[in-house]
């Protein structure tokens, strides 16, 4: 939906299509290939959407204007609950019927032309992959804690457990107490560290509202 809104791309959940083709059993080691599949996932879309002209640098190391990494039960498909980023990443929702497949994603996209503000929306990062790791296994791989270090975002979209929990065939934990722990996991991580971050909450139209809202701020 915000990727819709601001006419550009958003780079879909690895995992999704990894657990889909290996079977729905992951150990530690399964993560540690999510995690790296997702970075060049993310890699393939930053390349996809409007570089900056050459006379310009790439700015903290990223080729896009704005990146907002963002995930979460309440706005996508997010096998773990997590944050939604913008280098900038993207918005989803828990209605199957809203949600935009990656095919009609590229298909519908159309540049914007370089003097607006461009963003890239982002599913999930690698803060998700080491609470996934640390939730389920109680460790996490050095190299998704390197990954955190050297990746740069712009905003991050932290998505409030406060809608119902809806069933989907890879979705877990739909009890109350795992919903809550993991938000404040997340909101204890964003709370410290340095890049902007927004709550997001209310009905899906709150929501969309809201994090649009936020996006706003960066152009």
């Amino acid at each position: 939906m915000l990727a819709r809104h601001f006419n550009t791309l958003w780079c879909p959940e690895f995992a999704r299509e990894y657990l889909l083709t290996n079977g729905k059993s992951y150990d530690f080691n399964d993560l540690l290939t999510i995690a790296k599949g997702q970075l060049a996932l993310e890699e393939e879309y930053v390349r996809m959407v409007e570089p900056l002209p050459p006379s310009i640098p790439p700015q903290g190391g990223s080729m896009l204007r704005s990146t907002i990494p963002i995930a979460s039960q309440e706005f996508g498909t997010g096998v773990l609950p997590g944050i939604l980023e913008a280098r900038l990443p993207g918005l989803k929702t828990n209605n199957p019927s809203e949600e935009t497949s990656r095919a009609d994603a590229l298909s519908t996209f159309q540049p914007v032309n370089f003097s607006t503000n461009q963003f890239l929306f982002i599913d999930t990062d690698q803060y998700v992959m080491k609470v996934w790791c640390e939730y389920v296994f109680g460790d996490c791989h050095n190299w998704i804690l390197r990954r955190i270090a050297e990746r740069p975002y712009d905003l991050y979209l932290l998505c409030k457990p406060d809608l119902p929990w809806v069933k989907d065939e890879l979705r877990e934990y739909p009890d109350e107490r795992p919903r809550q722990e993991l938000f404040h996991i997340y909101r204890d991580i964003l709370l410290n560290q340095p890049v902007s971050w927004a709550e997001i909450n209310g009905s899906y139209n709150q929501r969309f509202e809201m994090a649009k809202n936020a996006v706003m701020t960066l152009v």
